[in-house]
């Protein structure tokens, strides 16, 4: 414990009263996402979308309820009837003294009788004849519903007076609806309305268990085990109408309580968390029955304190600035933290499993307060670990290069003098022409020109995250995959070369606008091979530099420019791991104190023309006497360009396979 709390105390020691306070107040933020995400812009969104997630998961994957039965108006009985709205009341009354026959345990109209019809007086016979305990929608009286005119729910009471029996009345069948059309909670039960509907048919049929009158969680929805068996039996409701029909019916009527409402494409549909992830919606009266399951149950989910949520918004924030300051490497501490967040993420998955009420449990504030509590601790403690480390390698810098000395900082024992066997990509640069230049300004003019130059240089190497190695004269030295390798070291290298060989043209052009000093062009080398990396010297002076073969073949590719006419050449080691490589082949050279030929290339902007160069140069290789005429003809299409001109002429004095001689 005293090893896990040093990395804390350091930092309270070091990270100073501004920096501290204003860490404090990010992690106070965090906090607060941590705990009130569901009442968030956006956040609430993705609280949502991962709650149904949730949901879906742990709904229980049942066979179809024996207990429940729903009539439904369809799309084919409104056809049938010509009637659409209001439904047909003839048809309503004509299935319930049906169904009066059958032995239902309880029956639930989910249909609103808010406005009148020449049927009622039939309806109305029929509501007051029925010995089934029957339930017929209403809504509660404070309610204001939007959709429900005066006049309307003026009507609606007075039918509902009308009806009443002592096995009929009314029951409210209200259902909670987020902003986003989902329904996910169970509807809370309102000061001086009618008890819910399921609670009452529940109660009518004599069926145990706790009223949900308290209870305001989420709805513990079903899955149907396939697209044939419905949680529900769902039957047309003419079935029902016809005596001869409704016979056969009877076995899914006796004993169950009935439910009736509508299965329409356009009315009273809704989605919840397990139609949202399937993509298809709901019928009213289908919450309605998973309401009623729920009720017959007895299942109550187990809903969290309010000091619960606190609690664990506190710790989880708590965890996030704890873990970005702990005492392991970066890659185990950042390994740490995404276990963490994964754990997070799976501990609402679970509880939701355990029938623990997650709805309103702020899952995504908890990765995002996690996250930001993270981020603030760990730029805190980066910024002082910058502080420190600018200080060591200002001093480190007037002995070693830059780049060196933030290495050694963070692995001191990179100071042993030792080297290592390495595949790097080296690139080699000279100025064209620069000892005549040398030759012809005062030394102090040189020596302004000449620093410039490689101060611009060296920032498009770093640039692109290579190592510089050393500077000779004009010559920039430099490598790629030491001290650290990555996987698009080729693509850095070229392009690299490409930036230099830009900066090279356009500085040329400045310069002769100035009438100024001309500093000529860059020449480049560019080979991937064998070196040993690592510090050679003394033990009073050492250098970081890389030495072999790669950085010797790269030196003489950038002299080879001078033969081919080109200012940046690359061989094919070096672009055989480029993803891209926009490179146009200039043959095969043999370079001085090589025995073995390589093939090189040069960089070009256009890589449709380099594509069609290329293929002309694969059929000389391969034989084909037509590709060297094809050369003829290309070079004489573009008389400006110069290096192509030379690899024709040197082509003319090769047989395919061959090479030139490069002194």
């Amino acid at each position: 414990m005293t090893d896990l709390l040093h990395p804390l105390r350091r930092f309270l020691g070091n990270v100073g009263l501004g920096r501290l306070l204003v860490t404090l107040l990010v992690i106070i933020a965090g906090i607060g996402i941590a705990r009130f995400s569901w009442q968030l812009p956006v956040l609430v969104d993705t609280e949502r979308g991962l709650y149904d997630v949730r949901q879906f998961i742990a709904a229980p994957v049942v066979e179809q309820d024996p207990r429940i039965s729903i009539i439904v108006f369809t799309e084919e009985t409104l056809a049938s009837t010509g009637k659409r709205s209001p439904l047909d009341r003839k048809l309503l009354a004509d299935a319930l003294r049906s169904i009066d026959t059958m032995g239902a345990r309880s029956s639930g109209i989910d249909i609103l009788i808010d406005q009148g019809q020449p049927d009622d007086g039939y309806l109305v016979e029929t509501f007051r004849a029925m010995r089934t305990p029957t339930r017929l929608a209403t809504v509660a009286e404070n309610e204001a519903v939007p959709t429900l005119p005066p006049w309307q729910d003026k009507f609606l009471r007075r039918f509902q007076s009308r009806i009443a029996t002592p096995q009929v009345g009314g029951g409210d069948v209200r259902v909670d609806v987020d902003t986003d059309n989902v329904i996910r909670r169970f509807p809370a039960q309102l000061s001086g309305a009618k008890p819910l509907l399921m609670d009452l048919m529940a109660a009518d049929a004599g069926w145990g268990g706790r009223p949900m009158r308290d209870y305001a969680g989420g709805i513990a929805f079903r899955r149907q085990k396939d697209d044939e068996h419905p949680v529900f039996t769902m039957l047309p409701i003419e079935l029902f109408a016809d005596p001869a029909m409704a016979a056969a019916m009877a076995p899914l009527v006796k004993d169950r309580l009935i439910l009736i409402g509508a299965d329409l494409s356009m009315v009273d549909r809704f989605e919840t968390p397990l139609t949202r992830v399937s993509g298809q919606d709901t019928p009213g009266v289908a919450i309605h029955g998973h309401l009623l399951a729920q009720r017959l149950d007895d299942r109550i989910l187990t809903l969290l304190p309010d000091w619960a949520y606190w609690i664990a918004a506190v710790l989880v924030v708590g965890a996030g600035a704890l873990t970005s300051i702990s005492p392991f490497r970066a890659a185990i501490t950042a390994g740490i933290g995404a276990v963490e967040i994964a754990g997070l993420i799976g501990l609402p998955f679970l509880l939701q499993s355990l029938d623990i009420d997650t709805i309103g449990l702020p899952a995504g504030g908890w990765v995002i307060g996690f996250i930001i509590a993270y981020a603030a601790t760990a730029a805190s403690a980066r910024s002082i670990g910058v502080e420190q480390r600018a200080f060591a390698q200002s001093a480190l810098g007037k002995y070693l290069p830059p780049g060196i000395a933030q290495m050694i900082i963070q692995q001191p024992e990179k100071l042993a003098l030792h080297g290592e066997k390495r595949r790097i990509y080296a690139p080699f640069t000279d100025i064209e022409g620069f000892t005549k230049l040398s030759d012809s300004l005062a030394a102090e003019e040189l020596s302004i020109l000449l620093n410039a130059y490689l101060d611009d240089i060296s920032r498009i190497i770093l640039a692109h995250g290579g190592t510089i190695d050393k500077f000779v004269g004009d010559a920039v030295i430099a490598f790629w995959g030491a001290p650290v390798a990555r996987p698009d070291d080729a693509d850095r290298a070229l392009a690299a070369a490409r930036a230099i060989q830009q900066y090279s043209g356009e500085q040329l052009g400045r310069n002769t606008e100035t009438k100024g000093p001309r500093i000529g062009r860059t020449r480049i080398g560019v080979h991937r091979g064998n070196a040993v990396v690592g510090n050679f010297g003394g033990t009073d002076r050492i250098q970081y530099t890389a030495l072999g073969d790669a950085m010797n073949t790269a030196a003489r590719l950038e002299a080879a420019n001078k033969a081919t006419g080109s200012y940046t050449m690359v061989s094919r080691e070096a672009i055989a791991n480029i993803r891209e490589p926009v490179c146009r082949s200039l043959g095969r050279i043999t370079l001085r104190g090589r025995g073995d030929p390589i093939e090189v290339y040069e960089p070009v902007a256009d890589a449709e023309s380099a594509a069609q160069h290329n293929v002309l140069w694969k059929r000389f290789e391969a034989g084909d006497a037509a590709a060297l005429q094809a050369f003829r003809t290309l070079a004489a299409e573009h008389p400006d360009d110069t290096i192509l001109a030379k690899l024709v002429s040197r082509l003319e004095t090769l047989e395919p396979g061959g090479s030139y001689v490069v002194s």
